[in-house]
């Protein structure tokens, strides 16, 4: 039988017959460490690897967010929150003229990171920043005490590390998941966990703050390949920062969430948690500084960036031998790829679904020696050429290729009219946790993303206040060059740099 933490227990025990009572007090447990931890932490324990690495993060999640607002996804869920009122109002990002009280604006900005799945993945599997970045940034336009970028560097960390934690609870989560979306779970912890931080609670409301989050956590993984999914992100982000703003006004929830089979414990079947615990002196020891985060260079399924590299490489080696080839003389296209049901899509029909499809996205890099934010329009996935493609393709599940974002490869061979058979493998694609991309690649991805959405001073200045932002004095200077669209031009000289 397990009790809740920290908590005085009154239980009647019958004993020959007769009732007595005894009183119990567990040792301090799990919930009351995190909680401990949240209020402790502080910025002289940030490293330069963490912060290097959580910048590389922040640039990455409002890049991938910018080019997000122009997608149906987000444009449907801005216009849903623009009827809510408020005299809090945070900024939408790539949106001028539009403000939202601050859980909405944390709700349409988070759906934005995620409408393209486009967004940075962690292992054990999760998109960590949509979660949390939102949240922190529609808070502290609102805050009276203006954080400064260090104060959010250690309350997006504090976020990130709270993620990375709950999902070490379990073996379980080492795998692609097959029951619910990770960031639904840990994201809305996350989010929870870095409000908690950017206002300041005390222990106990950092406690309340998670058991509260942890009420609004979980979503089917039935909705992958769907509008719904982006929505999982938002709602992370939204009801993390509400968790912590309902705490920080006296809402208590259970203070042993985190001990518990039923409070937390629900969503793992191997839930074996542990104390998080800050040291008083020396150093802290973040997951982020020994588990780095991957990048994805396509806007889609963190999956499908290795059947992707697979598949240019083996059209590079039937190009090199049958120059002059047309690709309507493929026979069959064979993928050798983990087994994954929510990714396994052969015949898409929505750009959600093609995002989920390792069958669309082999093709389309077959088709067109690339696959960018284009390929996913309905113009491109109609294409009579490639869906003749795709009716060629077949999967296999070799068993020695485990449904694990550590562990997995994609192998795609073409196969011929003339009997020659071309084959690549890829088991560390461009952009995973060991392969980083370059520091020029990411700030490249995000200029072309935030380019399509800010001036250029815009995107200039996000580069340049993120990356001096241990040294930014109000970090809510973000929300301002967030705005700077196309369109506003006039407003881009105005703004006082760093």
């Amino acid at each position: 039988m397990t009790f809740p933490s920290h908590q005085w227990i009154s239980m009647s025990i019958i004993l020959t017959g007769t009732t007595k009572e005894r009183t119990y007090r567990r040792p301090d447990g799990i919930t009351e460490s995190f909680g401990a931890a949240i209020h402790a932490l502080n910025t002289t324990k940030l490293t330069d690897g963490v912060i290097s690495r959580s910048k590389r993060m922040m640039l990455d999640t409002l890049g991938v967010g910018l080019i997000g607002t122009r997608t149906a996804v987000f444009n449907k869920a801005l216009t849903y929150s623009q009827s809510f009122k408020s005299d809090e109002r945070s900024s939408v990002w790539g949106k001028s003229q539009i403000t939202l009280p601050p859980t909405y604006a944390a709700f349409v900005n988070g759906i934005a990171v995620h409408s393209m799945d486009f967004d940075d993945t962690w292992h054990p599997a999760t998109h960590p920043s949509g979660a949390v970045l939102p949240a922190l940034l529609a808070l502290a336009e609102t805050l009276p005490s203006r954080p400064s970028g260090l104060d959010l560097l250690l309350a997006f960390n504090v976020g990130i590390e709270v993620q990375g934690r709950l999902l070490r609870f379990s073996r379980e989560a080492f795998n692609i998941p097959e029951r619910f979306h990770p960031p639904t779970v840990v994201g809305v912890m996350g989010s929870a966990a870095a409000s908690a931080k950017l206002l300041a609670l005390s222990p106990t409301e950092c406690i309340h703050a998670l058991a509260i989050a942890a009420s609004s956590a979980g979503a089917p993984l039935a909705n992958a390949a769907t509008q719904t999914k982006p929505l999982h992100i938002g709602n992370a982000a939204c009801r993390g920062l509400e968790a912590a703003q309902l705490a920080q006004m006296g809402l208590e929830g259970n203070p042993a969430i985190l001990d518990i089979p039923s409070g937390f414990g629900v969503y793992y079947k191997d839930y074996s948690p542990s104390a998080m615990t800050v040291p008083a002196s020396g150093d802290f020891k973040w997951i982020l500084e020994d588990q780095d985060i991957a990048f994805k260079r396509i806007p889609a399924h963190l999956g499908m960036q290795w059947v992707v590299d697979a598949a240019l490489a083996a059209r590079a080696k039937l190009e090199n031998t049958a120059r002059n080839f047309d690709l309507r003389q493929i026979r069959r296209v064979t993928l050798r790829v983990p087994p994954s049901k929510y990714v396994d899509c052969p015949l898409p029909s929505t750009e959600h679904q093609a995002r989920h499809s390792f069958q669309f996205n082999a093709s389309s890099a077959l088709l067109d020696n690339k696959v960018t934010v284009s390929s996913f329009s309905e113009a491109q996935m109609n294409r009579p050429a490639l869906k003749e493609l795709l009716s060629k393709v077949k999967v296999e599940t070799p068993k020695d290729n485990p449904p694990s974002f550590d562990k997995m490869y994609c192998e795609v061979e073409i196969e011929t009219d003339q009997g020659q058979s071309y084959a690549a493998k890829c088991d560390t694609f461009y952009g995973h946790w060991r392969k980083p991309l370059s520091q020029e690649d990411l700030v490249d991805k995000f200029s072309v993303n935030a380019s399509s959405v800010l001036c250029s001073e815009g995107v200039e200045g996000l580069i340049d206040v993120v990356g001096n932002m241990e040294r930014v004095r109000e970090c809510s200077i973000l929300g301002s060059y967030l705005r700077l669209t196309s369109s506003q031009q006039e407003q881009c000289h105005s703004l006082q740099r760093l």
